[in-house]
């Protein structure tokens, strides 16, 4: 599923694309499973639309749309990638893939006509809209993991017994973190996943604060990780997973120390980590 800095690298590619333009037509696949909302009442929300910007929020695509050009926001597209989502801009011409659930064709001044595409091949990506003269703007449920503070961040984790890999992945602490991060994040932290999260020192967890920063943001600026579906909105992989320390590493040494990697399971999810590097 892409995570923080993929969904980060999407957002802003489509908005380096497509803010400004106006949606013109829209055409809606016949699965039921990614529209959240129905579709009839999608492609009314979206047409004659203008994207007024296009943003990231937890693991969630927020797009912004107004009636006109110069228009306050009335309402947001909100695009969810699930396991295998992509949205992709691309000119009307171009093939179809298959498992194009949206194509919605844009139009802005004297541009060429583009298409803003989402193709989801397990169909677990959600696509919603929000008038937001009816509705509440969307939120993501947990603190923001680029932004929050020590303090703040050492706060989640007070007195809590569920290992620290799995408070990582809680949606509901920090938006936007997923299995790879947390792995990554966790070796350079020295801190091994199954460490009680309520009992981790203060400045182990000032080493993990900083550490999960510096890994998201490198991570944007490489562009993501892509291990599976991933690409960005061109349809261009990411180069993240080419300095991976831990993940999907096991039986490989260690690039620090040379200690074979594990891999346990964690929360459900497999989890890589260094025994001698991590305590």
């Amino acid at each position: 599923m892409p995570e923080l800095p993929e969904v980060e690298t999407v957002a802003s590619g489509v908005h380096e694309r497509v803010a400004g333009d106006r949606v013109v037509e829209v055409w809606l696949g016949s699965y039921r499973e990614p529209f959240k909302t129905p579709p009839q009442r999608l492609a009314r929300g979206l047409e004659g639309r203008v994207f007024r910007s296009i943003h990231r929020t937890g693991k969630h695509i927020v797009c912004e749309l107004a009636e006109s050009a110069g228009g306050d926001v009335s309402a947001q597209w909100i695009v969810h990638l699930g396991m295998t989502g992509r949205l992709l801009v691309t000119t009307p011409d171009a093939p179809v893939e298959p498992h194009t659930h949206a194509r919605l064709r844009l139009k802005s001044g004297q541009k060429a006509e583009r298409e803003l595409r989402f193709v989801d091949p397990r169909r677990f990506g959600r696509l919603e809209l929000r008038d937001l003269r009816r509705e509440a703007a969307f939120t993501a449920p947990g603190v923001e993991p680029l932004t929050v503070a020590l303090e703040d961040f050492a706060a989640l984790f007070h007195g809590r017994k569920l290992a620290i890999k799995a408070a990582l992945l809680n949606q509901s602490l920090l938006s936007g973190v997923g299995n790879i991060y947390a792995d990554e994040s966790l070796f350079r932290a020295g801190i091994r996943p199954r460490r009680q999260a309520g009992r981790l020192r203060r400045d182990e967890l000032a080493r993990l604060h900083a550490a999960l920063q510096q890994v998201l943001r490198h991570a944007i600026e490489l562009g993501g990780s892509s291990v599976s579906d991933y690409v960005d909105a061109n349809g261009v992989r990411g180069f993240f997973q080419l300095e991976h320390c831990v993940y999907q590493r096991k039986g490989e040494p260690c690039r620090t120390c040379g200690t074979l990697i594990r891999k346990i399971i964690v929360a459900g999810r497999g989890t890589h980590y260094c025994p001698h590097c991590q305590r």
